[in-house]
């Protein structure tokens, strides 16, 4: 049976060739190789030993190996059309953002002429309150004391570091570290503000533009007029 080898060699190679492949091209190479493929099989069925027919369960499992590439290969082309179509409904939501003021909740702000604000909560009282900004490489530009008091509290800062040097405009990011009496942890939240006034689809998913920085939907706590 010197001819089984191609056979059974052809439909591998296929296989590797149309998982490597963007969809389209996988499946024109798919089709391609399965009519080589056929046309082996039609020579290996006219030339075979009649005292030694080949096995057709080798050649069934063949065939529907082929049909299952196939489907697969049509069923990522399909998610792939299915997540562009979710990435354009995700844009056109995204620009019902536009102009409103909305609330952050990842700790980041933007600084812009010189100012940035943020808001932190409280849970309990605190004996002490450290407040740190960080710049987008995650270095400390500033530290201080915060508010105490359990509740609600506005930060402004004026983007001078703690050398008094005046940093460059930017996403800023605060952290709020509370202690209460005991030693124990005071929880608490951070969050900021700002109006929209872009979408950013460059990177596939939309990214709401506050100032000098780039805030995803999932980030969005409140949105007002």
């Amino acid at each position: 049976m010197t001819t089984t080898t191609p056979a059974a060699s052809t439909p591998a190679t296929s296989t590797t060739g149309a998982t490597a492949s963007s969809p389209p091209d996988a499946l024109s190479q798919l089709s391609s190789n399965f009519g080589t493929f056929l046309t082996l099989l039609t020579s290996q069925l006219k030339n075979q030993d009649p005292t030694a027919p080949m096995d057709s369960n080798q050649f069934t499992q063949q065939l529907v190996q082929f049909s299952q590439v196939e489907q697969q290969i049509n069923t990522n082309a399909n998610l792939k059309t299915l997540i562009t179509q979710g990435a354009s409904q995700s844009g056109t939501f995204a620009t019902s953002y536009l102009g409103k003021k909305v609330s952050v909740t990842n700790g980041n702000a933007s600084l812009s002429g010189g100012q940035a604000d943020w808001s932190y909560d409280l849970k309990t009282t605190a004996t002490v309150t450290a407040l740190t900004v960080t710049d987008a490489n995650g270095n400390v530009v500033y530290s201080g004391a915060g508010e105490t008091a359990s509740g609600n509290h506005d930060f402004s800062w004026n983007g001078t570091d703690n050398n008094g040097n005046k940093v460059s405009d930017g996403t800023y990011t605060l952290s709020v570290s509370a202690k209460a009496l005991d030693g124990s942890t005071v929880t608490s939240s951070v969050a900021s503000a700002g109006t929209v006034t872009q979408i950013d689809m460059t990177g596939g998913t939309p990214q709401l533009v506050i100032g000098n920085m780039e805030v995803s939907l999932a980030d969005i706590a409140a949105i007002t007029n």
